[in-house]
């Protein structure tokens, strides 16, 4: 049975803002309730085992950026495999999970929420170097062009983007040209330049086992 997204939050005991706007109102379940579902807020929680406690971590990244358990697993054991690269294999991970064309839509401001910047990807509304995509774990090279496809301009969920990004900021990592409605991978994120809501070093313990 699929967990809604607010359960989520609450069991990890993390905001790990999955529904976009609204994890940043008083609406938000991590404010009303930040206790884990079926449980009340004064009930003391029981001792998490070491291995439950790499389960934990990994559930929130992996939740965090909205990808599928295959996939995951598939970035931390190609990180694994590369331990001896002069890059730290925490942001080896970062820049997989960070390049995948449904992120960067959202980091860019596009989508409300990787969920629906995956969706929107899917339904091929972008362009990656005026080439429609339509594959949400596309690898973006640093570069890459990505646009909205003519036909989805007049969309009212994309219409609203030169609008909205008039207030938005996007990370340091990638540029927005406001004229061309078009965003570009500048350079490969590292750990230092981004804050994960896990411990990855359990992370990489867990999938070690």
């Amino acid at each position: 049975m699929k967990q809604s997204k607010c359960k989520i939050c609450r069991r990890s005991g993390e905001k790990l803002f999955l529904k976009g706007e609204r994890c940043l109102s008083a609406k938000c379940a991590m404010i009303k309730r930040p206790f884990p579902p079926g449980q009340k807020a004064k009930k003391r929680r029981s001792s998490t085992t070491e291995y439950g406690r790499e389960v934990k971590e990994k559930q929130k990244l992996k939740k965090w950026y909205n990808v599928p358990e295959t996939q995951f697993k598939k970035y931390v054991y190609e990180v694994m495999e590369n331990r001896s690269s002069e890059v730290d294999i925490v942001s080896q991970l970062i820049a997989k999970l960070e390049s995948r064309l449904d992120n960067i839509v959202f980091r860019l401001g596009w989508a409300k929420s990787r969920a629906q910047s995956r969706l929107l990807v899917t339904h091929g509304h972008f362009l990656v170097n005026g080439r429609k995509v339509d594959i949400p774990s596309y690898r973006v090279s640093v570069g890459d062009v990505i646009s909205i496809r003519e036909g989805s301009k007049e969309k009212e969920i994309l219409k609203i983007i030169p609008e909205t990004m008039k207030k938005y900021q996007v990370p340091q990592w990638l540029t927005y040209d406001p004229l061309k409605i078009e965003g570009k991978l500048s350079r490969i994120p590292t750990s230092e330049d981004v804050q994960l809501p896990s411990e990855v070093s359990t992370i990489f313990e867990h999938y070690s086992r």
